[in-house]
């Protein structure tokens, strides 16, 4: 009994301990470096609205919670990283953060974390950072309800919104970036969630994955980037209820499969993107309940994947709906609904009687010759897909749905 009221003492004393600071113009503190300076571990600094230009600020306190109060701006200046944090359950909270800056040789940001646990990057706003939020070796991180925005034309004058590096356990909610290089990255990072962003207009990718395992992405929207999303060199990687829309360009995609494997997609939206998947070295993916529509390609999926399973997707008003480039496919699909379907169902179980080969003659023409798009919609490629679908010859024989609904799948 002694023991425990020795404990609940020590709560109690540190909890009485921890002190508010405040920092503006009419307050003790009229920087907010002094504020830190003079803070303890698990203080509590609050910042008055205004503009304040103090360099690089450096917070090595454990459980400091910088608060801004009518959103105080941070001013780089252009020349410095703003917040750098080493320390655990730092809490930075209503900032604006503006003008850090630019080297190709460091990865200046906005806010970096580094090496620390428990950090929670909240409400912020960050406009015109290289980097704008930057975690390396952290631990249960959590960037919520931040807007990130830069403007720079060139990708190398960019670095990425939110970048990941070496980390576990975090949670990225309800972010919204645009114009970085890269929206999101991660590289190395594990049993990690992205949830609720919006990545939109950025230089390169939306979303971009690198040898990060045991990861989670659910209702995110990847709009209008240089290409959506790519997932490279990782396993066990789901994906549920995201929108994948008019990522356009010669190279572009809604979501690119390289090298990954034990993959889980289940009720995304594929629209108006040159190529809404594309899988290379793709292995054991299930992709269910998705809805591929108006896309240039519905789904590329190379030679080099096997055991990828398409099950009661919907491919609606795409110009192909799957292209490869082998004879040889070790894939399944079954119960999908194809817009170009034209066969039959005699017995009404709303299931068609033969199967449906969506790989047409001439897509697999264009997949070798490109400039051949420019016969699209004549005569002469539709006559070609009429006849490969009465004698097969050139397109995949084991490529089909063999119980194409009649109706949506869902």
């Amino acid at each position: 009994m002694r023991y425990i009221l020795l404990i609940i003492f020590f709560f109690f004393s540190v909890g009485l301990s921890a002190a508010t600071i405040q920092v503006g113009k009419k307050k003790t503190h009229k920087s907010i470096r002094s504020a830190v300076e003079a803070a303890a571990d698990g203080d509590t600094i609050l910042v008055d609205a205004g503009n304040y230009k103090e360099g690089n600020l450096f917070i090595n306190k454990p459980g400091l919670v910088l608060k801004g109060i009518n959103r105080p701006v941070l001013d780089g200046e252009n020349k410095f990283e703003i917040i750098t944090i080493k320390a655990n359950r730092v809490v930075i909270d209503g900032f604006k953060l503006i003008n850090s800056g630019i080297s190709s040789l460091e990865d200046i940001s906005g806010i970096k974390v580094h090496e620390s646990h428990s950090v929670s990057i909240l409400n912020n706003l960050l406009e015109n950072t290289f980097f704008g939020i930057f975690l390396s070796n952290t631990v249960n991180t959590t960037v919520e309800n931040n807007r990130l925005n830069a403007f720079s034309l060139q990708e190398h004058e960019s670095g990425n919104g939110i970048h990941c590096w070496k980390s576990d356990s975090l949670k990225l909610i309800g972010n919204f970036i645009s114009g970085h290089r890269d929206g999101i990255y991660f590289e190395f990072v594990k049993n990690s969630v992205i949830w609720r962003n919006i990545s939109k207009a950025n230089l390169r990718y939306g979303l971009h994955f690198m040898f990060s395992n045991d990861d989670m992405y659910v209702n995110n929207v990847f709009r209008n980037n240089g290409s959506g999303v790519s997932v490279m060199y990782s396993n066990r990687i789901k994906m549920f209820s995201n929108y994948f829309e008019e990522n356009w360009g010669d190279a572009a995609h809604g979501i690119l499969l390289k090298e990954i494997s034990d993959g889980f997609m289940e009720g995304n939206y594929f629209m108006k993107n040159t190529s809404a998947v594309y899988m290379e070295g793709a292995n054991r993916i299930y992709m269910k309940r998705n809805v591929f529509e108006n896309n240039g390609w519905a789904l590329k999926i190379q030679a080099s994947c096997a055991d990828v399973v398409l099950e009661l997707n919907n491919f609606i008003g795409n110009t192909f709906d799957v292209g490869t480039n082998g004879s040889l496919v070790l894939n399944f699909f079954k119960n999908n609904y194809w817009d170009k379907y034209e066969g039959y169902d005699l017995n009404k179980d709303k299931v068609g009687d033969i199967p449906y080969r969506p790989v047409s003659m001439y897509s697999m023409i264009v997949e070798k010759y490109p400039p051949a798009m420019i016969l699209f919609r004549s005569f002469i490629t539709t006559l070609l897909d009429k006849t490969e679908k009465i004698l097969p010859s050139l397109t995949p024989e084991n490529l089909k749905d063999t119980a194409p609904m009649m109706n949506k799948a869902f």
